[in-house]
């Protein structure tokens, strides 16, 4: 098996594959209620969301974020969207779909998002909502929340994060921002198998859930909130992948959120030092803890992916594209160490030597 560096799925811990190699249980019955009560219980504590309430969702972060639109704005909303690479672009695909009106705020490769670019498509116009992919993982920028939350705050604007990979990487702290919606995904810094999806909302996104008709059987919110009191959903769970969830919550909570995120860090800038060291380079743009784009110079990157993979056991993000020969991705979450990063630079610096 391959050693994954990869952004999603991320290399998981032996206690979440120990639980992964078990029979799954029948999951209609107070045992699991209290599974799923305990898991969405500390996610709130993660997340800073004392007074909000936790969604789980048996599909991918797209569905979850395709979800949130059809629960939280109609036809009568403006947003404002962070258009900055694929997965940004996709929340201006969704409200495209549902006939959300939007105005998007376009970063261009190699761009830094600022203030400015985002007064400026705002232009007096009357906003409602704001929609970000925190962490825009096809690039690795890491847009500025604060900067964000201060907009929203002034505007009145309700917030929807999507934090997939942002999360246990860097900070996601809902009270702190006046994030109203945040939009998470099992296989990232949650290090479990895909298939999971968890959406927080607050106390004033709830309000507005409830004001709203979804025109959706399986994605109502209002469906899930109701059974979710008794531990619930309506539908059938990834269940193995919920107590996966509840086992490695706990985890999380015991060593600080603050500890796994310094840790992430800590690994992420050790590699990108190293990266420079051996004639490489990353973005200056802000970066995630979370992954790190590392360019090549030569534009060799598809084949020192290729050849890490064959030679060394090492899976990394490949891009798409016109970034395919020019860079890959890098994932600092999960199941790793600075060994873990140490083997790794050394892999590449091996095969870029040669």
């Amino acid at each position: 098996m391959s050693h994954l560096f990869t952004i999603g799925p991320v290399e998981m811990f032996e206690e979440t594959l120990e639980i992964g190699g078990k029979q799954v249980p029948y999951f209609r019955n107070d045992e699991f209620s209290q599974i799923v009560l305990s898991a969405s219980a500390g996610l709130k504590r993660l997340l800073f969301n004392e007074n909000g309430e936790i969604i789980l969702l048996t599909c991918s972060g797209t569905g979850a974020m395709e979800a949130t639109i059809m629960n939280c704005f109609t036809k009568e909303d403006n947003l404002i969207v962070i258009d900055g690479g694929s997965f940004g672009h996709r929340f201006t695909q969704i409200c495209d779909v549902h006939e959300i009106p939007y105005k998007a705020v376009k970063v261009e490769q190699g761009e830094t998002l600022t203030k400015s670019m985002i007064e400026e498509v705002m232009d007096g116009e009357k906003f409602t909502g704001f929609l970000v992919n925190l962490d825009e993982t096809s690039i690795g920028q890491l847009y500025g929340i604060q900067m964000i939350s201060e907009i929203c705050k002034k505007n009145d604007l309700v917030l929807v994060v999507d934090a997939i990979s942002a999360f246990l990487a860097d900070e996601v702290n809902m009270d702190k921002y006046g994030i109203d919606a945040v939009i998470l995904s099992s296989q990232k810094a949650l290090s479990l198998a895909p298939g999971l999806s968890v959406v927080a909302l607050s106390e004033r996104m709830l309000k507005r859930v409830e004001c709203i008709d979804s025109k959706s059987i399986y994605f109502d919110y209002k469906d899930y909130l109701k059974n979710g009191e008794r531990g619930q959903t309506p539908f059938t769970p990834a269940v193995r992948v919920v107590i996966e969830l509840e086992e490695i919550v706990k985890r999380f909570e015991e060593r600080g959120i603050e500890n796994v995120i310094n840790d992430t860090n800590e690994i992420a800038l050790y590699f990108r030092k190293r990266i420079r060291e051996i004639g490489l380079d990353y973005p200056s743009y802000p970066l995630s803890n979370a992954v790190t784009p590392v360019i090549f110079p030569d534009k060799n990157a598809d084949v020192v992916y290729r050849e890490l993979i064959d030679k060394y056991g090492f899976t990394v993000n490949p891009s798409g594209g016109d970034n395919a020969k020019l860079m890959f991705r890098v994932s600092h979450v999960g199941n790793q160490s600075i060994e873990d990063a140490k083997e790794l630079i050394c892999a590449i610096e091996d095969i870029i030597k040669k």
